[in-house]
C-alpha cells in the first residue's frame, strides 16, 4: 500500500511511526516517574508518623544502613522535588510530540488530499479509500 505513496507521504508516515514509538517511550517514563514519586511522597508521610528517635535504614543495593531521622526525610524531600520536576519535563515532552503527530498528521492529509482521516500510520490510513 504504501508502495503507491508519493515519496514525501511516505516520509511523513515514518516520521508519524517514530513519533509514536517516541510518544510511547515517553508514557512509560512518565508512568515510573508517577509511581516513584507516589511512592517517595507515602514514605514522607509514613515519616510524619514516626518519633525522631526511631532508628532509620536506609536501602544501598542489597545492603540496610542505618541512618538519622533528619537524613532520610531530607533525602526524601529531594527525592521528591526531583521527581515532581522529572514528571513536569516529561508531560511538556508529551504536549510536544503530541503538537508534532498532530501537525505531521495535518501535513500527511494535506499531501494525500484529505483522505487521512482516519490515522495515517495504520494500514488503512493513506490511499485506504482513495480514487
Amino acid at each position: 500500500m504504501q508502495g503507491n505513496l508519493p515519496p514525501e507521504a511516505q516520509e511523513k508516515i515514518e516520521e508519524l511511526q517514530g513519533l509514536q514509538e517516541t510518544a510511547q517511550t515517553v508514557a512509560v517514563q512518565k508512568q515510573e516517574a508517577e509511581s516513584g514519586l507516589q511512592q517517595a511522597e507515602m514514605a514522607l508521610e509514613e515519616l510524619d508518623e514516626i518519633d525522631a528517635d526511631t532508628t532509620m535504614f536506609r536501602q544501598i543495593g542489597d545492603l540496610y544502613v542505618e541512618t538519622e531521622f533528619d537524613e532520610a526525610e531530607s533525602e526524601l524531600e529531594e527525592k521528591v522535588s526531583t521527581l515532581e520536576i522529572r514528571l513536569e519535563t516529561l508531560e511538556k515532552q508529551e504536549e510536544r510530540v503530541q503538537q508534532q503527530f498532530e501537525s505531521l498528521q495535518e501535513d500527511l492529509e494535506g499531501l494525500l488530499g484529505g483522505g487521512a482521516v482516519g490515522g495515517p500510520a495504520g494500514p488503512g490510513g493513506p490511499g485506504a479509500g482513495g480514487a
